[in-house]
């Protein structure tokens, strides 16, 4: 098939935005072909600097196709045929052909190219039946049509406009190239509204703009890749990436040192340069005494440079960079320039290291109190004295001293205000660590201080040490219940304060130290710690969104509830949000995540790892005959009590009337029942998930023999009844252990 080959090369376009626009220009081509009926194969995407470029497969010319559509019936109102004409665009002299005609007649009504309009008979009547013929067109054509508006209707997060030019693109844009099977496509981007635009599609691209400066032609994608190659351009970014990361830590191992990882910072570096030249720089060693973190942000944000560790840890007096141009000296003047900087970036570091550390971490709070956190939640001063007392309040539970956990909860947020925070935000928690230290506070609470933020993502480790658990789980519980009292919660289009990863670092602290904790206690504390929720300040809706949801859903709080109902039910919401992200993790795993929410519907348990191990426990039952066998008769017995109730208009209660078990296999199913239900309930207060499925196999036997021999809708409406009551009480003895109806099939 002939080849596509489509590049359009521009300014530099900020690396951040380089790997999306690959991606967009492949989706947005392939939209555009799909209704000529051309599909792309072989794809693949470039991307760099200055180009983004598409290289793929396609069919010579699109497949000659007809198709028929019915109209509206022969004489119908004016505005049936004007939809009509309007929805297949029509010319007025069909519409007049059909408004003039009388009845079905051999010939068309009207005929045009491409366009016939007969009126045919049917057994309701004559009716229009419109024939569509596209004829077989060249693919040049197709893309010389589609690719000029998919440009100028490119999604670029950010764009601008130069010159006298209404086009916009991300940077100003040079040359594009687009071939098909060696052949210009030809189009132009000027068009009646734009005419001083010139750009017109080539066969011609540039190479290196130092380097390798000028235009060359080019006859396919090899010779195109190869022509960059030459003239000093790595046109795929993964393999710039690869040359990076092998380039510095061939040079690391050459001084016995490492690269700190980061590959954030190795895709970015990887957008800035088109021919990468790794080189090593020293670090004097006078700021060697700087936090080894303080180090690293100065250089990666302000300079993008890769810092390096000795094999133990140590930070390294020496830093690497990438240049973009293989320099005559070898690049030594590169890393003077580089190193002069990067002297001035950390003398200004430690200018805030030096003026932070004159003053105690404490007294950095009192200008927390000016600093909003949010307009409906207050300062990050009252989020402080939330903290503490919920930081107290969930101490004890995961085996941490109260006093020092409200400590560190005190001061987690007190570096916000510092010097160095205000610099790099990047090191909020970092420095306050450093500065409790240098300060005298207890390890422990400088730790928790370092850690409370953790986890920032799915690669970062969590808190372990029990003051630092309380604390992490303090600023997540507080950040969800604030937001989701203020109606703030996540929808599907955004997630503006991160309740997501909030939640996901919850159920990762809980999960990885094996907590057991009541996160709807947790929650409600959380809840009670906003004035709003006290009644100290005129709120009355405050929380209640979330609360009336649930309420209106049904649920009913807990008797041994020790919270007011709408609390109670506020609380719920959240430990369902939190029970829905962990169903995605467990999604993520790839593991069953419809047996927590199995787990989690029938209990409404709150303790994750209690929920977990029932789900096991779940998950091994279903694994066996007995278990598998035993949920398709319940979603039997499901099913007919779904039906006979929503037909009798009443729920049948679990219960049976002894007098009325005729049947052998009756009797013998509400035997087994009455021997299971208590050992299940046994099993269940003693958390012995396991226990529990074991004690339900033993019904699969007479579940089978009832199904296979007894009529449960008996003519006799107390026999009928009965056995009814016999499924719901079957039903209701599978659901203290799970809800099944939640279990996949």
């Amino acid at each position: 098939m002939p080849e596509l080959l489509l590049e359009i090369l521009s300014e530099e376009i900020p690396a951040r935005m380089q790997a999306r626009a690959a991606e967009d220009l492949a989706r947005l081509l392939g939209e555009a072909l799909k209704p000529a009926g051309l599909g792309m194969t072989g794809l693949r995407t470039l991307h760099g600097p200055r180009r983004i470029a598409l290289i793929a497969e396609l069919p010579a010319a699109t497949p000659a196709s007809e198709r028929e559509e019915k109209g509206p019936r022969l004489g119908a109102p004016e505005a049936a045929l004007g939809g009509f004409a309007r929805k297949f665009s029509l010319p007025e002299a069909a519409v007049a052909a059909m408004r003039g005609a009388t009845g079905p007649a051999e010939e068309p009504v009207y005929q045009a190219e491409g366009l016939t309009i007969i009126a045919r008979a049917e057994k309701s009547g004559a009716s229009f039946l419109l024939r569509l013929e596209n004829p077989a067109r060249s693919t040049a054509d197709v893309l010389a049509e589609a690719i000029p508006a998919l440009i100028r209707r490119f999604p670029w997060p950010k764009s601008m406009r130069w010159g006298t030019s209404e086009l916009i693109w991300v940077r100003p844009m040079q040359r594009i190239l687009c071939l098909l099977d060696g052949v210009v496509v030809p189009f132009a981007l000027a068009d009646a509204a734009d005419d001083a635009h010139g750009l017109r599609s080539a066969d011609v691209t540039e190479g290196h703009r130092i380097q390798s400066p000028g235009a060359f032609s080019v006859a396919s994608a090899a010779a195109y890749e190869a022509g960059l190659r030459e003239r000093s351009v790595i046109p795929d970014a993964a393999e710039r990436e690869r040359m990076i990361e092998a380039g510095i830590a061939e040079l690391a191992a050459a001084e016995g040192l490492e690269v700190v990882p980061d590959r954030g910072l190795l895709a970015e570096v990887a957008g800035l340069v088109e021919w990468p030249v790794p080189l090593l720089g020293r670090i004097d060693e006078d700021f060697m005494d700087l936090p080894p973190e303080l180090m690293r942000t100065t250089m990666r944000v302000n300079q993008r440079y890769f810092a390096l560790r000795h094999p133990d840890g140590r930070a390294a007096a020496r830093f690497a960079l990438v240049a973009n141009i293989a320099a005559v000296d070898g690049g030594a003047a590169i890393v003077g320039g580089n190193e002069r900087v990067l002297r001035a970036r950390l003398s200004d570091a430690r200018f805030f290291w030096d003026l932070d550390r004159k003053q105690s971490l404490e007294s950095f709070l009192p200008k927390l109190d000016s600093v909003v956190f949010h307009a409906r939640l207050g300062t990050q001063g009252d989020r402080v004295r939330r903290l503490e007392r919920l930081a107290r309040h969930i101490a004890p539970k995961v085996g941490a001293e109260p006093d020092l956990a409200g400590r560190a909860a005190r001061l987690a947020k007190a570096d916000l205000a510092s010097g160095m925070v205000g610099e790099f935000p990047e090191l909020q928690g970092v420095m306050g660590r450093y500065y409790a230290l240098h300060g005298g506070e207890d390890l422990r609470v400088a730790e928790a201080i370092g850690a409370h933020y953790r986890p920032l993502g799915p690669g970062d480790a969590v808190p372990s040490e029990p003051v630092a658990i309380a604390v992490a789980l303090a600023d997540k519980l507080d950040q969800l219940a604030g937001f989701f009292a203020a109606d703030e919660r996540p929808t599907g289009s955004g997630d503006p304060y991160a309740l997501r990863r909030a939640a996901l670092g919850v159920i990762r602290i809980i999960r990885e130290n094996g907590l057991r904790l009541s996160l709807a206690d947790a929650v409600a504390e959380a809840f009670f710690g906003y004035p709003m929720a006290q009644g100290t300040t005129a709120s009355p809706e405050f929380g209640m969104a979330v609360a009336a949801e649930r309420m209106n859903a049904g649920w009913k709080p807990p008797a041994e509830s020790a919270h007011p109902p709408m609390v109670a039910a506020f609380a719920q919401g959240v430990v369902e949000f939190l029970a829905e992200r962990l169903r995605v993790q467990m999604r993520a795993e790839g593991l069953r995540h419809d047996l927590v929410a199995a787990a989690f519907g029938t209990s409404g348990d709150d303790d994750l790892n209690r929920l977990l191990a029932r789900a096991d426990a779940l998950r091994d039952f279903l694994s066996t005959h007995e278990g598998t066998d035993l949920v398709a008769a319940y979603r039997r017995a499901a099913n007919i009590l779904r039906i006979e109730e929503k037909k009798d208009g009443r729920s049948y209660a679990p219960a049976i009337e002894p007098n009325l078990l005729r049947a052998a296999e009756e009797k013998a199913l509400a035997a087994a029942l009455e021997a299971a239900r208590p050992a299940v309930r046994a099993a269940l207060s003693r958390e012995d998930f396991a226990g529990a499925m074991a004690a339900l196999a033993p019904l699969r036997s007479p579940v089978d023999a009832f199904f296979d021999r007894v009529t449960v809708n008996d003519p006799d409406r107390e026999l009928r009844g009965n056995r009814l009551g016999l499924l719901a009480l079957l039903r209701g003895a599978m659901d203290e252990v799970a809800d099944i109806a939640r279990i996949e099939a």
